[in-house]
């Protein structure tokens, strides 16, 4: 069994990849070529922005999305310390401070209610994830940004394709960035990542800020970076793009059936809650378990492979390291989640079979 399955998916669109490719070794423009703006516009009308900026990486979008907003040292930027390290090491690389609030028990997105707590006269941004591929709450997190007077970044890395209260995941904050990376719900074959936003200043500051701050050709306003979407990347995308809705509709068929099978056979283990007014793209399939480690070899014996999404919260990662916090319950469930198969062909008979080795 698969924990993810990007071979099956290519076999539907093989063909289309192949003749990007080809279309793009004629043409010969390898950087920024017509297939980055193609994807720009396409995932622009899919998310509902005026402006889709291709970058580099999830991680560089980041970065693109806080140096567009002045964000520097002496800065604070407002985070969940539930999740990847890269959310809060672009805000350090940036030499702001990270600041960390708790999550949510039930969907371990920040818990908008410790946010209005940790603003000071040094937040410049807040920075929810919208973890798993559910939204976080965005629209009390715009209300409390909007009382301060600061912008919301949505962390979407593995959002892209959720709706939130009938919006898009990526259109609900200042700024939106997400990944392309292969194991994501749109994963390219490689690194590749985007930023959108409604603001067309903010957008020309990222245009420039991906291609070294220049804004016409060796004329550089600003400093920035090399966070260029490769060609290549766009061009492959965009066949994975046609099939995107429909495997979005495929995972949450599968999550829908991971709920329904472990609340039927499996009484001590805690499904993931979908807040009422959200979709999630289940970029993983995360529950709560009694005993990780026990889990893991009872699903391993059987052929299961697994993961951990995330052993660490950010503040006991050594280059985060702080105890200035108080994060019981991202420390608490940090010991206790663990990531099932999860992709859109996962078949129902292979869905039993992980139930059954969960239930023992």
């Amino acid at each position: 069994m698969n924990f993810i399955d990007l071979k099956t998916q290519y076999a539907r669109i093989e063909e289309q990849v192949q003749a990007r490719i080809q279309d793009v070794f004629r043409h010969g423009r390898f950087v920024m070529g017509p297939e980055v703006d193609e994807l720009e516009q396409r995932l622009a009308e899919l998310v509902g922005v005026k402006h889709c900026i291709g970058v580099s990486s999830g991680t560089d979008a980041l970065l693109v999305a806080m140096m567009a907003l002045g964000i520097g040292p002496g800065d604070e930027v407002i985070t969940t310390p539930f999740t990847f390290i890269a959310t809060g090491e672009m805000i350090a690389l940036l030499g702001a401070k990270p600041v960390f609030v708790d999550i949510d028990e039930r969907t371990f997105n920040i818990d908008p209610d410790g946010i209005g707590r940790a603003i000071t006269d040094r937040t410049r941004a807040i920075m929810p994830v919208s973890l798993y591929g559910q939204c976080a709450d965005m629209d009390r997190i715009n209300g409390i940004a909007a009382d301060h007077g600061l912008p919301v970044i949505e962390d979407a890395a593995q959002s892209l394709g959720a709706t939130y209260r009938g919006r898009q995941s990526c259109a609900l904050s200042t700024i939106g960035c997400t990944s392309f990376f292969p194991s994501k719900p749109l994963g390219g074959y490689g690194d590749g990542g985007a930023c959108f936003t409604d603001d067309d200043d903010l957008a020309r500051l990222m245009r420039e800020i991906r291609v070294h701050g220049q804004d016409r050709r060796y004329h550089h306003p600003r400093i920035g970076i090399n966070g260029r979407l490769d060609t290549l990347q766009a061009a492959m995308l965009l066949p994975k793009l046609d099939i995107f809705p429909e495997e979005v509709a495929l995972r949450a068929e599968c999550g829908a059936r991971y709920t329904r099978l472990i609340g039927e056979r499996c009484p001590d283990i805690v499904p993931p809650h979908i807040a009422p007014d959200n979709t999630s793209v289940f970029a993983q399939y995360t529950i709560l378990v009694p005993d990780r480690e026990a889990t893991r070899q009872r699903l391993q014996a059987a052929g299961i492979p697994t993961a951990v999404h995330y052993p660490v919260p950010l503040n006991r990662q050594p280059a985060l390291a702080t105890d200035e916090f108080d994060l019981p319950v991202a420390e608490r469930l940090s010991g206790r989640v663990i990531s099932l198969p999860m992709h859109p062909y996962l078949k129902e008979t292979e869905q039993m079979e992980v139930v059954a080795a969960l239930a023992g």
